[in-house]
């Protein structure tokens, strides 16, 4: 099973604001939905997709299971708790958020959970985010590679993490892009713009439909129902061999996220 290519993320978003977001993105056609434990926002995004029309099987879902919870004692117990605020009985996919800090619980063991938590049904797909190619390896002696659907990362124009994309394809794990518009950073973009105003589009369209010809998926995230639905006409965008090699020709490994006690040692 792929994991779908445009999503909608919730990251920041709580309350009210991500219960409107949600309900908008479902209306506008948004299938895919990702979260994660430390967002804070599971029982709200359950609240919007407990009133939706659209029925469980119609839509994926995605948490990630945070750093507190990576022992193999709690990780099914805390999955299952995200369940009960999800208002579901299972996820479609679920991610180790970030590598253990300090290493305090091995990647065999969270993985070893993790896939335990798979065979339960708790979820139907399970994956990690911000894995590099060494932590990467480690997974896939736990799991195996076929087991990881995903590795979710920091992806955008200015920060195109060549060396982790070419290993994870290398292994048939899909990788899906967050910030991919770098916290609105690359949308100023001359390059950006220019190809935008050229096709019509907007800056932000032109970002997506990039990191999505370039074969990974997108989970963007706005409090703006005239934004979501912009964002969601990228999957319709067409750029040229031209346009993608000039924004290939961006990258500068700006990286945006790098939290301090969480981040591993990043591949160059």
């Amino acid at each position: 099973m792929n994991i779908p290519t445009f999503g909608l993320g919730t990251f920041r978003l709580k309350g009210q604001t991500v219960i409107d977001s949600v309900t908008a993105a479902i209306e506008l056609g948004y299938r895919a939905i990702d979260t994660a434990q430390i967002y804070g926002n599971e029982a709200d995004i359950g609240q919007a997709l407990d009133a939706s029309p659209v029925a469980r099987d119609q839509l994926y879902l995605t948490s990630k299971i945070w750093t507190d919870n990576y022992a193999a004692d709690r990780l099914i117990p805390s999955l299952k708790e995200s369940l009960h605020k999800l208002r579901t009985d299972y996820l479609d996919l679920t991610l180790i958020h970030w590598p253990s800090p300090g290493n305090a619980v091995p990647v065999a063991e969270f993985m070893g959970a993790l896939a335990q938590a798979q065979d339960e049904g708790l979820t139907r797909q399970i994956g990690v985010s911000n894995f590099t190619i060494a932590l990467l390896r480690e997974a896939i002696d736990a799991v195996g590679a076929g087991q990881i659907a995903t590795n979710q990362i920091e992806l955008h124009p200015y920060l195109q993490n060549r060396n982790v994309v070419a290993f994870a394809r290398k292994n048939d794990i899909a990788i899906t892009s967050y910030m991919t518009l770098g916290y609105g950073k690359v949308l100023h973009d001359p390059v950006i713009q220019a190809i935008a105003q050229r096709l019509q589009a907007t800056p932000a369209q032109v970002v997506l439909a990039w990191a999505m010809h370039s074969g990974f998926a997108v989970i963007p995230s706005s409090t703006k129902r005239a934004h979501l639905q912009s964002n969601l006409a990228a999957q319709q965008l067409q750029l040229s061999e031209a346009d993608m090699t000039a924004i290939a020709a961006l990258d500068r490994n700006e990286r945006i996220t790098s939290p301090e006690g969480l981040a591993p040692d990043w591949d160059d």
